[in-house]
């Protein structure tokens, strides 16, 4: 079975997703999984592809979410490991399948996380996740009518299956982000990049 380059996932993106926010949002979690993935000695192509890929249907198929990722994927012949991975992040929600794996486990976790730390970033004068700190974003934490649709009870879920406390996973998902802070519109002053460049 081929496995899919991250050139070939990308123009799949590009071929399901138009929203600009949507793309900002799989781009940052391709960032964070890249850097997990390079903490824990594991494939970072993989773990990036995974996570670029993980919201393929999230525009067109709202309702159907996951499951016809898991169709356009399976059609495209991913690998089976890449399609459960991504179905596990819906765990609970939208799908049955149970994040069990390192990778599918982080994925869960830091699906919703990248959206509390941009909510947070954006509200900084600076409007860049380059200053923004693991306090900030924990202090946001705490405001549940804060980015109100970021699901938190699925962050701690996933950080008690990591065996990590949320400041570290948080501290994580940040660094993830300034690598990609450019082409996810988090850098502040200058123009950004284009998106998944």
């Amino acid at each position: 079975m081929k496995v899919p380059s991250r050139e070939e996932a990308w123009a799949l993106v590009r071929e399901y997703i138009s929203s600009e926010n949507l793309l900002k949002h799989v781009l940052a979690v391709e960032g964070v999984m890249r850097h997990f993935a390079r903490k824990a000695g594991e494939d970072e192509e993989k773990w990036g592809v995974v996570g670029l890929a993980h919201d393929l249907d999230y525009e067109r198929y709202p309702d159907q979410h996951c499951a016809m990722t898991e169709k356009i994927l399976a059609e495209r012949g991913w690998p089976d490991e890449y399609i459960r991975a991504i179905a596990s992040h819906g765990w609970g929600i939208c799908t049955n399948v149970e994040p069990v794996t390192l990778l599918e486990r982080t994925l869960y976790t830091v699906d919703e996380l990248t959206g509390l730390v941009t909510a947070t970033a954006l509200l900084r004068p600076s409007r860049s996740v380059l200053d923004t700190e693991v306090g900030s974003v924990m202090k946001k934490w705490k405001q549940p009518r804060f980015a109100a649709g970021v699901n938190r009870e699925v962050i701690e879920r996933g950080a008690r299956m990591l065996g990590v406390e949320i400041p570290l996973v948080v501290a994580d998902t940040i660094e993830g982000m300034r690598e990609v802070a450019s082409s996810i519109g988090l850098s502040g002053g200058g123009a950004p990049a284009p998106l998944g460049e």
